[in-house]
């Protein structure tokens, strides 16, 4: 009879462990969900922002040449990043370079390094990154000497 007590209390101590932990591995799912979910929808809004600026008949090049950024560098060399240096191609905006934390696999038109590796002297940096701007900042404004800019801030300023 004791067995069999023992036999059952440990089945049900068990399931109350796996469902327990099923419910932290579903919680962090969640959490990444939202937290992606939530990273696209800025992304969606920034680009959307994009297009408007581009339907009134602005461009970022100008933008640039207003502020006497000259020669910049972009950090974030996802869509955003691409679709900028695209923007920029044929202007007299030069993209020195690209920085972002996955340099080693990025196929760009511009070098691409790692954001601790030393950065060449340019007149901005933009960040397409949006979603870790206050982060990326603080770490940049130790080793630069330029403005950082946000591609958010500035699409939202045109």
């Amino acid at each position: 009879m004791k067995k069999a007590i023992i036999s059952v209390l440990s089945a049900l101590t068990g399931a109350a462990i796996g469902a327990g932990l099923t419910g932290k591995v579903k919680e962090e799912s969640l959490k990444q969900a939202n937290h992606y979910g939530s990273k696209h929808l800025e992304m969606f809004l920034m680009m959307n922002q994009w297009v408007r600026v581009k339907q009134k008949g602005g461009n970022l090049a100008s933008f640039f040449a207003e502020n006497n950024y000259k020669r910049i560098a972009i950090y974030g060399m996802g869509y955003a990043g691409e679709t900028l240096i695209e923007e920029l191609k044929g202007t007299d905006i030069e993209v020195a370079y690209g920085i972002d934390q996955k340099a080693d696999s990025i196929f760009a038109d511009i070098k691409v390094v790692l954001p601790d590796n030393s950065l060449d002297d340019v007149d901005a940096i933009v960040v397409t990154a949006i979603t870790f701007f206050d982060e990326i900042e603080e770490r940049l404004s130790k080793k630069v000497d330029c403005p950082i800019l946000s591609l958010e801030d500035i699409l939202y300023e045109m």
